[in-house]
């Protein structure tokens, strides 16, 4: 007779209660030797896999509007958004990535047509403030996004690479300290582990937040020093020889901060000077496909900057 009766599952409603009340107790509750702790977050971790499975269907189903919207309405309604981020670095690994799943899932969810999390989060701005010191201030966490992006679930790619892309250019004061802080090891790894990756999705969403981030006035002594350096003028002159449009109009938009920049140093005027008659004819070809003022205004200022440029001795 084993098997006969299986239990009944569990609705929307109840998995956000149950999940909720284990996360008043983890909050609650930090000493990691504790036998019934770690008993409950083991049931915790299991509850946030079966929120993800609702969210996100699984090998069998895909995922029903009804209850994607009663567990939405009971997951805002009840504050178990804020339980759940305020418990984020007390889950482990896998737990933890779940539950950003969740969250991430969480922000798309409609409920008659609205946008639930909109409004949460516009009445809850220090949600965003928690998630900041808890990714953006402490490198080791921020270092994780670098491997997270290129991690081949394309679920969990584009969800990491959405939240670093937003961690990175809405509190603009916040990144411009960090960035500052954080300069060398921060674009060392968004050099080598996403403009030069080998995926070409991770290349184009690298060069068009890059351009987003020094083009932005809070970084502008970012900036500076990023068009001060060889190697990464190097990498933007790569980025303009891909086959792909869409990123060389990316690389474009960076690669001009360096030809505007009226303090080169010596080494980046040598090779803008070496290179001088490929990049010229590289940019009298360079069109889009639908006419852009200022597109080409930038252009034509690039081209006038890179001809005017005279050989000069490096010390």
């Amino acid at each position: 007779m084993k098997g006969l009766f299986k239990s009944k599952p569990k609705t929307p409603a109840e998995l956000v209660r149950q999940t909720r009340e284990l996360l008043i107790y983890a909050d609650l509750n930090s000493n990691p030797r504790e036998a019934k702790r770690e008993e409950k977050m083991a049931e915790l971790s299991k509850l946030i896999r079966e929120l993800k499975s609702i969210l996100y269907g699984n090998s069998e189903s895909e995922p029903v509007t009804e209850a994607c919207t009663q567990l939405t309405q009971e997951f805002f309604k009840g504050n178990t958004l804020r339980l759940l981020i305020v418990c984020l670095p007390k889950l482990n690994l896998e737990a933890r990535k779940d539950a950003t799943q969740v969250v991430a899932n969480l922000q798309r969810q409609q409920v008659q047509s609205r946008l639930i999390a909109s409004d949460y989060l516009e009445a809850n701005k220090d949600l965003m403030d928690l998630l900041i010191s808890g990714y953006v201030l402490e490198s080791d966490h921020m270092r994780k996004f670098f491997d997270y992006i290129q991690l081949p679930n394309f679920d969990i790619a584009s969800d990491a690479s959405a939240t670093f892309k937003e961690l990175l250019t809405r509190h603009k004061s916040t990144v411009a300290e960090f960035l500052t802080k954080n300069y060398d090891w921060f674009f060392a790894e968004f050099n080598s582990k996403l403009l030069e990756s080998e995926n070409y999705i991770t290349r184009r969403q690298a060069v068009k937040l890059l351009g987003d981030m020094l083009l932005d006035r809070s970084n502008s002594a970012v900036m500076m020093r990023y068009v001060c350096s060889k190697d990464n003028l190097r990498i933007l002159m790569n980025l303009l020889r891909e086959s792909s449009k869409n990123i060389q109009i990316e690389a474009f938009h960076v690669f001009k901060l360096f030809a505007a920049n009226q303090n080169k140093p010596p080494e980046i005027a040598s090779i803008l000077v070496a290179n001088r008659s490929k990049i010229l004819r590289f940019f009298s070809n360079f069109k889009l496909d639908k006419e852009d003022e200022q597109f080409e205004a930038d252009k034509a200022q690039v081209i006038r900057e890179i001809a005017s440029l005279e050989p000069r001795d490096q010390p």
